[in-house]
């Protein structure tokens, strides 16, 4: 195995305007003269799968205690870590399941007002972690210089992403709008530590979403995630930490507080949070759970309904817990406490989309993560030979070939090692392909940019990788 392999986690339809002049001719589509009876069809198009090649692998034969017995209170770099602790996506494929809910920042381009934009928003920061609900299996560590594409012309976007350092992992990616309303674009370089009993993934990277129809620029950093249970017991997930959500083009405001799971796991879940506008005045409560739903409330009816439970609770004060994974006396699950309660005159920003049957049986994934490894009909003359679909050790675990998936993923980070020894030796720079290092021209910090161009198909130089 890989001594030098980073081990790190990764942090959830629109109306046709014929108005609009778009071309779609450099998206990325599939064959559609494809006339295989075998090929399922919807309203005309492809109907993308609904389940993987092979079920999970089972890990019950597998001990980690053994990698990370040594490893308490470190950053988890340069650690080991067998193929069989993986689940069959990248890194970059997971980054990509942020724009599961796209729909969110499209209803938010038709909007006239600023706050309601911004709870739009919210609801859409809400969502992007929400795919990390059970999923305890860790992505693959992308190699330097590869790439994902993710096109889903039916719902108006396309996305591309680039691992550009390897030391320390950086990963960066660019979404677009297919009709020019909206960008959405970060970097992501998570740090994580072992605790003993669990895993703790500081977020770093911010994610920047741009309305360009209203000129508008939204900035956050993701929460706190912590995988519990590494060593025994069951796993289970917990988001924690404030992300606050910055219009720089308004000065309104959203602070969100992802709530630890506490004591007797009554915040299991919970989010609540306040939008203020530039004179930080109150305008909506936001509420609800990253794993099922949020709410937008006015104040004074948030404030209102609070003062009534506190009457029904007999005034019980909070226990004040931390919201760090370290020192826990014991990381028991708790039991999920009941839905989130609705407060009358509430409006619903976003639910969760529920998720496959047999999800147990796919590393818990997604209805959308199950089709983001898809390599559908045509698609392979499109991509860029670095896209992670066609890196064969994921595709090996994917099918369910774990030997084969152990042994091309050890075939791979050899064959990365002796690249960056020759480039060593000639004294010669890595070559970034689609992205470059600059400044964030909203929040004035360090940023990995798109430079264009991935779209044009002209992939002739990228690096031979797999």
């Amino acid at each position: 195995m890989n001594s030098e392999e980073e081990f790190y986690d990764a942090e959830t339809g629109l109306e046709s305007d014929d108005s609009c002049e778009v071309s779609f001719k450099d998206a990325l589509v599939f064959d559609n003269k494809v006339t295989d009876s075998s090929t399922t069809q919807e309203n005309g198009v492809r109907e993308r799968r609904k389940t993987l090649p092979a079920e999970m692998i089972s890990r019950n034969n597998f001990s980690v205690w053994s990698i990370l017995k040594k490893c308490i209170g470190m950053e988890l770099s340069k650690i080991a870590m067998p193929v069989v602790f993986n689940e069959p996506l990248s890194f970059l494929q997971r980054i990509s399941e942020y724009m599961e809910h796209t729909h969110l920042i499209h209803k938010a381009c038709t909007l006239s007002d600023s706050i309601d934009r911004m709870q739009i928003v919210a609801a859409f920061a809400v969502s992007a972690v929400a795919s990390q609900w059970e999923r305890t299996g860790k992505p693959f560590n992308p190699l330097l210089g590869e790439t994902y594409e993710l096109t889903r012309e039916e719902e108006g976007y396309r996305l591309i992403s680039e691992q550009v350092s390897h030391h320390p992992p950086v990963s960066a990616f660019h979404a677009e709008s297919l009709k020019q309303e909206f960008e959405f674009h970060g970097s992501i370089y998570p740090k994580l530590k072992f605790w003993g009993k669990s895993v703790e993934a500081e977020p770093k990277g911010t994610m920047t979403l741009e309305l360009l129809k209203h000129k508008e620029a939204y900035t956050w950093t993701n929460p706190f995630c912590c995988v519990h249970n590494i060593i025994l017991g069951k796993l289970w997930i917990e988001q924690y930490g404030t992300v606050e959500i910055v219009n720089h083009s308004t000065g309104d405001k959203c602070v969100l507080n992802f709530k630890p799971c506490g004591m007797f796991g009554k915040e299991l879940h919970k989010v609540e949070g306040h939008i203020q506008d530039k004179s930080k005045k109150k305008r909506r409560v936001i509420y609800g759970k990253w794993t099922e739903c949020v709410y937008a409330v006015d104040p004074k009816v948030y404030e209102a309904h609070r003062k009534a439970d506190r009457k029904t609770a007999g005034d019980s004060k909070k226990l004040k817990q931390e919201h760090s994974c370290e020192g826990e006396e014991a990381d028991e699950m708790p039991d999920v406490q009941e839905t989130v309660t609705v407060i009358p005159g509430s409006a619903l920003l976003w639910r969760v989309s529920p998720r496959p049957a047999d999800t147990a049986q796919m590393y818990n994934f997604t209805s959308f993560a199950m089709t983001l490894n898809e390599l559908e009909p045509g698609m392979e003359r499109l991509l860029a030979p670095t896209d992670c679909r066609l890196r064969p050790d994921i595709r090996a675990m994917e099918n369910g070939d774990i030997d084969s998936a152990s042994t091309e993923k050890e075939r791979l980070e050899e064959k990365q090692r002796a690249s960056r020894k020759e480039r060593s030796e000639d004294e010669e720079e890595w070559s970034i392909r689609w992205f470059q290092l600059g400044t964030n021209p909203h929040t004035g910090a360090e940023d990995w940019l798109y430079t264009g161009g991935y779209f044009d198909r002209n992939h002739t130089d990228c690096p031979n990788i797999y």
